[in-house]
């Protein structure tokens, strides 16, 4: 290696984080209310997919994904609910 600043700077790109989230995804983002008997949801299937997927990529415990979620939102400025973990948790059997 003879360029050891390109080097270093590719390295450190490597780690580096890109996310968006498209507009189709905040609109499904909420659940859509329940026509029947019983608690509101207050995830959508979208929501606890997209938690589950950053929870197996980044090999994170339940909480730990909630906690992502909730930094994640206010850094993109969306105003989105996050699913509990144990919202989360549910979405594991389906």
């Amino acid at each position: 290696m003879t360029n050891w600043a390109e080097y270093d700077a590719a390295l450190r790109q490597r780690g580096s984080l890109t996310l968006w989230v498209s507009e189709e995804a905040i609109e499904q983002w909420k659940a859509a209310p329940r026509r029947t008997p019983g608690g509101q949801a207050s995830s959508s299937g979208l929501a606890i997919t997209t938690a589950l997927k950053l929870r197996a990529v980044f090999r994170l415990a339940l909480r730990q994904t909630e906690g992502l979620l909730a930094s994640i939102f206010p850094l993109l400025g969306l105003d989105l609910p996050v699913p509990d973990h144990s919202t989360i948790a549910a979405g594991l059997g389906r």
